[in-house]
């Protein structure tokens, strides 16, 4: 069975997995390495530790998945600093073929190919994706990542976009003074301000402005430790208005694309698996005036798969190659 290497690289970790493929799909993927982009000088430098790791040659194929747009002469991702060339791509990681897609993407085919059993149901019928039409994938992680999944004629298309910087629109008069203080810092106040690992601490600092509090910056990674524990009443009051934006956008995203089902992704879909369901998050996904009934016959699921970036990779260079 043909063998392709999967990696996923992001501003802080490089992901590694070796992945079985057959008929256009991802029939196996094996354990994912981890490494720190900061401990190696280069991804030619990381790939040659992960050869080292598993102790052979790699495949000389991949599917490579890099948080950045992919279409540029010279890629560059925020808080990485290597310098990826993708026309040196064959001949520095000494390949016959590959993939290169934008990390979001990457989810995008792994939505196409994962099995239901990975998919949680959230809100909405609870039925499996639709065979034909547009599936939003929405994913709040270090930023908000957007995508389309479009099913068409038994063909399938993933359409990578940059969504999470629309605009972040206030729906009560407490997200108004959110917005109010969150422009004291950014000229511009996009849903990924609010939507995304760094967006608690926005909302936590603005709700404690707005109550008069002073607070202790915490780490992001601490906040959100105390927020899920219910430990901190300002943390969850802060969690529960992630909540329910994340719900707002969802739905905005699945107007603006026509969707028939939406798949909530990203690291922190895992961390609010629990919470989102008796959440606000429903009411705001549906809370869209005379499209509310629309809107209620919309599934919204979500990915429990730890590494659907890795899976992705591997489904792309796949379906790509026709292998």
């Amino acid at each position: 069975m043909p063998e392709v290497l999967a990696v996923d690289i992001g501003g802080t970790h490089a992901r590694f997995a070796l992945a079985e493929v057959e008929g256009g799909r991802v029939i196996s993927l094996a354990p994912e390495i981890v490494l720190k982009t900061a401990e190696h000088a280069s991804l030619q430098r990381a790939w040659s530790a992960f050869a080292e790791h598993i102790g052979r040659p790699l495949p000389r194929r991949a599917g490579i998945a890099v948080a950045c747009p992919v279409s540029a002469e010279v890629l560059q991702m925020t808080n990485n600093p290597w310098i990826i060339l993708p026309g040196l791509i064959r001949e520095k990681l000494n390949l016959d073929d590959f993939s290169l897609i934008n990390d979001f993407g990457a989810v995008g085919y792994a939505v196409d190919q994962m099995d239901e059993g990975h998919l949680r149901h959230v809100c909405g019928p609870d039925r499996p994706l639709p065979k034909s039409g547009v599936i939003s994938i929405v994913g709040p992680g270090t930023g908000l990542g957007v995508a389309a999944l479009l099913r068409k004629e038994g063909l399938t298309q993933i359409i990578e976009t940059e969504g999470g910087h629309i605009d972040f629109a206030p729906l009560d008069t407490l997200e108004d003074g959110i917005l109010t203080r969150l422009r004291q810092h950014y000229r511009r106040v996009s849903i990924e301000r609010i939507v995304s690992g760094p967006g608690l601490s926005n909302i936590y600092s603005a709700l404690a402005e707005i109550e008069g509090q002073t607070v202790a910056a915490l780490d992001a990674k601490d906040l959100w430790s105390l927020a899920l524990s219910g430990e901190d009443s300002l943390a969850g009051a802060a969690l529960d208005r992630f909540c329910l934006s994340l719900g707002a956008v969802a739905g905005d995203i699945a107007l603006a694309q026509g969707a028939h089902a939406v798949v909530i992704a990203g690291g922190l879909g895992l961390r609010v698996a629990d919470i989102l369901p008796g959440s606000g998050f429903e009411r705001r996904f549906c809370a869209k005036g005379r499209f509310e009934q629309k809107m209620k016959d919309i599934p919204v699921k979500l990915i429990t798969y730890a590494q659907p970036g890795l899976f992705g990779a591997a489904a792309a260079f796949a379906q790509q190659h026709s292998i």
